[in-house]
């Protein structure tokens, strides 16, 4: 089998199109390199690498091809996108079938709305770089939600607050967000189907930490297609591993660590995998999923081998105590089924797991150490069967966690934590 495996990778490496030239670009636009980092990329071909040297350059930089743009390191090469709308914009909206764009080794800072926006590509990896700062045009408005005034109209809908994120990814799919740094932005990293379907993402070992008003890593669909007759967009399968979350959301107590968001009528937000993150001080539970509306599919999520703790509560979900994990729909939205959350260490909240909606949630094999492991508040039932309660005996004995609400099933109980600690 190995055998096999190998020479079907080497096969589809040597079926890869090799990459085409080397182009340069510094301060000083010396040496045969371009001065401006758009002047390189365009005069650069399908598959051309651009090395762009220690600096500080433009942002409102526009990525319309096949090309891997390539920074001497955060920490030397600066786009400062002061008075523009996004530091990088990989614009496969008006560019249509744009795939194979790598941005790796810049920090990407001060822009009005997104630091990095990627629109309607496919096969994007953005590794390697610092995003900060990019909440110029963000108003926070005493008596109202907050604007982002300047947001193109394609991009408009649920996003005052958001204001664009650090990294925003919209109708992109088999694409990766790795090894980023992201912080003091409005938000942090938005996956969303603003501009066509959003799935098949890879979002892994991120640092994403201190963005005030929004969550960290957000998977929300913001389809208006539903309720005007048109065939649904939607965010699905998407993965997110290993990142490090904290600090987001704390200035209003907005932000998950990871949010799973649906507001429309028939918006689709399902099969996504959040596995091995570390989601802790967020302003809303470290994950946190709302149904808003009838006729959705937020069914289907992996939560597993996460460590949450010390993360804020969600209101919506019926209690203000702080909570690991909360699930919430709205009066008249759906069941919500499908929903797994395994092998998690929560601790440092009120409450490790709120389940608050009609349907079925399972909770397995997860190590519970605050005061309620489970508390199911809404219509549906919980198996909570296989959990660890903080001690041998299980809820309802002394110095274990207990449950709250009804239709929670907690035997058999593990009588030694499940993960190693």
């Amino acid at each position: 089998m190995l055998k096999s495996c190998l020479a079907c990778a080497g096969a589809i490496l040597l079926s890869l199109p090799a990459f085409g030239r080397n182009l340069c670009v510094n301060p000083g636009g010396t040496a045969g390199c371009e001065k401006t980092i758009q002047s390189a990329i365009n005069s650069a071909g399908p598959g051309d690498t651009i090395n762009v040297a220690s600096g500080k350059y433009a942002g409102n930089v526009i990525i319309d091809r096949a090309i891997a743009l390539v920074g001497a390191g955060p920490a030397n090469t600066i786009i400062d996108a002061t008075g523009s709308s996004n530091g990088i914009h990989v614009d496969g909206y008006d560019h249509a079938g744009l795939s194979r764009v790598i941005v790796r080794g810049f920090t990407v800072r001060n822009a009005n709305h997104q630091g990095i926006l990627v629109t309607n590509a496919s096969d994007v990896t953005l590794v390697k770089n610092r995003v900060t700062g990019n909440d110029r045009q963000l108003q926070l408005n005493q008596n109202g939600p907050p604007t982002c005034p300047g947001l193109p109209a394609y991009l408009a809908a649920f996003q005052g607050m958001d204001c664009g994120e650090g990294i925003q990814l919209s109708g992109v799919t088999n694409s990766t967000v790795a090894d980023n740094v992201v912080d003091h932005n409005s938000g942090g990293i938005l996956v969303s189907d603003d501009t066509a379907p959003n799935h098949d993402n890879f979002i892994t070992h991120n640092l994403v930490r201190d963005n005030p008003y929004d969550c960290s890593i957000t998977l929300a669909t913001h389809d208006l297609n539903p309720t005007q007759g048109k065939a649904p967009k939607g965010v699905y399968h998407i993965t997110v591993k290993g990142n490090t979350v904290v600090h987001n959301g704390l200035a209003n107590g907005e932000g998950a660590g990871v949010g799973i968001f649906a507001p429309t009528t028939g918006s689709q937000n399902y099969g996504n995998v959040i596995i091995e993150n570390t989601l802790a001080d967020n302003g809303l539970p470290g994950v946190t999923l709302h149904s808003h509306a009838p006729d959705q599919n937020v069914n289907g999520h992996l939560i597993a081998n996460n460590t949450i703790y010390g993360n804020g509560p969600d209101a919506e979900s019926g209690t203000m105590e702080k909570a690991g994990v909360a699930i919430t729909a709205d009066p008249g939205a759906g069941a919500i089924t499908g929903i797994k959350i395994a092998g998690n260490r929560i601790f440092g909240e009120g409450i490790d797991v709120v389940f608050s909606a009609p349907g079925e949630l399972l909770v397995h094999q997860n190590n519970f150490y605050d005061s309620i492991g489970i508390a199911n508040l809404g219509a549906g039932k919980v198996d909570g069967a296989l959990n660890w309660w903080k001690c041998s005996r299980g809820p309802g004995n002394p110095g274990c966690a207990s449950t709250q609400g009804s239709n929670i099933q907690v035997a058999p109980v593990l009588e030694r934590p499940d993960l190693d600690d």
